[in-house]
């Protein structure tokens, strides 16, 4: 059984038909990757699965168990957790009360120190400049913080809506190299990339969305070598 399933789900805004039936999986362990172009529903995809957004019909399944019975607030308590695309970090709060918002949903104090303490390790920036507020960090460190924070919440899946965008050309590896290093010490990962080479060189599997719908789906070595992939996502013609 895959850690988290989605079967056929279609999502609107308003009367736009924003996804139409889309199916896609994640097993545990794994990194998959949903690229496409702009406006194609990657963020609405993770939206959906975090529950941000109702689909009017379909399904979402994290081991076993069917999100969309649960309203928006309580998913994270099911296991999962969302970078959002532009990182979202509360500006006016210092980077430690950040990562500790992050931890809302959980009560082992004990527990969520010694993730404060991981996060840190992973990004020493971040302890760095913890008593600082967190709207005045660069692109970089907010992005740090928008990961370190959902990682408090110990998640079973974590979403990762453009971790890169916006960033300089000299920050994009090491966002890479931090995701891959995530998914080392046991995080399974969705991530939505428009950098569609970086993410296809990190992950293990990929989706590829057009207008709403899944229209490709393979390992991320085989979409590296598609023809159309290379056309339309990679630059290579």
């Amino acid at each position: 059984m895959a850690m988290l399933e989605v079967k056929n789900i279609h999502t609107y805004y308003g009367n736009i038909h924003a996804l139409k039936g889309v199916s896609l999986h994640v097993d545990q362990g794994e990194i998959v990757t949903l690229i496409g172009a702009n406006g194609a529903g990657k963020t609405t995809t993770l939206r959906t699965i975090s529950g941000l957004l109702k689909p009017r019909q379909g399904t979402i399944f994290l081991n076993g168990d069917d999100l969309t019975k649960y309203p928006d607030h309580e998913i994270v308590y099911q296991g999962i957790a969302m970078v959002p695309e532009g990182r979202g970090v509360f500006s006016r709060l210092t980077v430690l009360e950040n990562i500790e918002l992050g931890a809302y949903s959980r009560s082992d104090r004990g527990e969520i120190e010694a993730n404060t303490q991981r996060v840190f390790q992973m990004f020493p920036r971040l302890e760095e400049r913890a008593k600082q507020v967190a709207g005045t960090l660069s692109g970089g460190e907010q992005q740090m913080l928008a990961t370190g924070r959902a990682l408090m919440a110990n998640p079973k899946i974590l979403l990762m809506d453009e971790p890169s965008m916006g960033l300089a050309p000299i920050l994009v590896e090491g966002v890479f190299d931090t995701i891959v290093e995530i998914n080392k010490e046991g995080t399974t990962i969705l991530l939505v990339e428009q950098n569609a080479l970086m993410a296809l060189q990190v992950a293990d599997r990929g989706y590829v969305i057009q207008t709403g719908e899944i229209v490709l789906n393979d390992t991320a070595e085989n979409l590296r070598r598609n023809p159309e992939v290379q056309s339309a996502y990679l630059g290579i013609n």
